[in-house]
């Protein structure tokens, strides 16, 4: 068996992934790069040529893999060629359909999708494939072992220890702690020195909501509302200060989506939930028609604004808000930090300020921590460690004595071991 990184050794983000036999190839993610703080994203003269290595080299991949349904991991799919299948869970089928509605995000069409049913073997090609489900900022996230030619290898995909759902990662190592691995591709997010341990999810509720209460005034609410766990955060957070959570028509989707495959509030059918329709959206009448009972206007929320926490984002700043905040409103930001250095988020914070509000980071990493990737190795006892999904790989031989180091690009060739 073979691997190949063809992106995403020494950067958060942008992973493709390919693992091969001598008659089958595998691959991992399609992912869309972010570009970091100290390195642009590559023009798509690059991607195209990477993508272009990767599926026109024979044979033809049996199969892509997608750990789930952010852009630095699905984003180059619709570049991908229609022939090729894609095997994905459920929820992030549902995710990625709700990101292509109404945030431009790329979609699986229902002819390429292979739905993967979690801890089951699939086999594809020369593989086999067994998906099982890690908690992660993207509903449905997978990490995928890989079986061929008498070798094993996981792929982690990003997960974390520090959620909702901890019991996802220790159902993992209980699986796989005396099976003999020969290789984990592992996430490192948090190895890179500007990511800091966070809040658990719980305690991060418990911080929101004593901000909710101390408010005077109106709250908005930044936030993904494919991020399942922070939608909940959100929501109980609201509920138990006393308030109603508002969101927009893809929010309030992607919510109806979740309360049919977990325990979630049907928006619909929730009084602590309403649904605002914001002037600049991508209209879809259909669902949109769903929520019409529920609906809020901006003027409601205005005539009362200690009553509600509201979703907010900078493209609302002038078609709904006319471009000034109610007065004393308080911002509740979260998502990565590094956002806040772009002109939209620099306006909304200016409006903030400018309207005597507070504008909190209210945030905690969807990616696993330094400490528990310490632990989540060492109790798994792969016998290489190949970092991904970080800008600092080298941090791994130190934590690490089977750290193995590839570049973009590299192929690894496994041996009988």
């Amino acid at each position: 068996m073979k691997l190949t990184i063809h992106r995403g050794t020494h950067e958060i983000g942008g992973s493709i992934v390919e693992i091969a036999t001598s008659s089958s190839r595998l691959i991992i993610d399609a992912g869309l790069p972010l570009g970091g703080l100290n390195a642009p994203a590559p023009s798509p003269a690059v991607m195209d040529k990477i993508l272009a290595r990767v599926f026109a080299t024979p044979p033809r991949p049996a199969a892509i893999l997608l750990s789930h349904a952010h852009g630095d991991h699905s984003g180059l799919l619709a570049q991908t060629p229609e022939a090729v299948p894609v095997f994905l869970s459920r929820g992030t089928a549902k995710m990625m359909r709700a990101g292509a509605l109404f945030a431009r995000q790329p979609d699986v069409p229902s002819h390429r999708q292979r739905l993967l049913t979690p801890l089951t073997p699939t086999v594809i090609g020369d593989f086999t494939v067994t998906g099982f489900p890690v908690d992660h900022s993207a509903f449905g996230s997978m990490a995928f072992l890989v079986e061929a030619e008498g070798q094993r290898l996981l792929y982690s995909g990003d997960l974390r220890c520090h959620g909702r759902k901890p019991g996802m990662a220790q159902q993992l190592i209980r699986a796989l702690r005396h099976r003999s691995l020969n290789a984990l591709v592992m996430e490192g997010t948090h190895f890179s020195p500007d990511r800091a341990p966070g809040l658990t999810e719980a305690a991060l509720e418990r911080h929101i909501r004593a901000v909710i209460a101390r408010a005077p005034a109106l709250v908005l609410a930044a936030f993904s509302p494919l991020h399942a766990d922070r939608l909940v955060t959100f929501f109980k957070a609201t509920r138990d200060a006393g308030r109603v959570l508002v969101l927009d028509v893809y929010g309030a989707q992607v919510m109806l989506e979740l309360s049919r495959m977990i325990r979630m509030p049907d928006p619909r059918r929730c009084r602590q939930v309403r649904v605002y329709f914001p002037k600049r959206r991508r209209r879809q009448a259909a669902i949109e028609e769903q929520f019409a009972a529920c609906r809020i206007t901006l003027e409601e929320v205005r005539s009362a604004p200690d009553r509600f926490v509201m979703l907010f984002r900078p493209s609302m700043l002038n078609p709904d808000f006319g471009g000034e905040l109610p007065a004393k409103t308080c911002g509740l930001y979260s998502y990565w930090s590094g956002y806040l250095k772009k002109p939209d988020w620099i306006e909304a914070q200016a409006q903030f300020a400018k309207a005597g509000g507070e504008f909190i980071q209210c945030h905690t990493s969807g990616h696993i921590h330094a400490a528990d990737i310490v632990r989540f190795v060492g109790a798994l006892q792969p016998k290489r460690v190949i970092p991904i999904h970080t800008e600092t790989p080298a941090a791994f031989s130190r934590y690490f004595n089977q750290a193995c180091l590839v570049q973009d690009g590299q192929t690894l060739d496994f041996v009988d071991e």
